[in-house]
């Protein structure tokens, strides 16, 4: 019986060590296996890849953006030409037309000749001539 019992010990050891030893030869090896390795850098292009397309994105957008603000700037440069060709042809007839200033400046002269000038008597004599300055 104590032989088997040594037997016994001496077998429980001899697992006990191979399963010792085989944990440790497992455990030393921190490397990922090429499999590993290889799906590892497949994760991470995919990742690379869909960060490229956001980025992609993004560029479109800010592009559409800016192509609208250059049209909106592009109206408004044309709307205020025309504004100004508007304002400069209206200055140009005011300043030709000195012959319109001249008609006010003969109507208010003649209304106020009129205004001042007594009314006609009914005497039949014909009312003095107004004063021109």
């Amino acid at each position: 019986m104590e032989g088997l019992i040594t037997k016994s010990c001496k077998l429980v050891g001899l697992a006990g060590a191979v399963l010792a030893l085989s944990l440790m030869v497992g455990c030393s090896s921190n490397e990922p296996t090429p499999e590993q390795r290889a799906v590892n850098a497949a994760n991470r292009a995919d990742q690379a890849a869909s960060r490229a397309q956001a980025a992609s994105q993004t560029a479109q957008q800010a592009a559409a953006s800016s192509q609208a603000a250059a049209s909106r700037v592009q109206q408004a440069a044309s709307d205020a030409k025309a504004a100004a060709d508007r304002a400069e042809a209206i200055a140009a007839r005011t300043m030709a037309s000195p012959r319109a200033q001249k008609m006010g400046l003969y109507r208010r002269h003649h209304k106020a000749a009129a205004e001042a000038a007594p009314a006609p008597s009914d005497s039949g004599a014909a009312a003095p001539p107004a004063a021109t300055p």
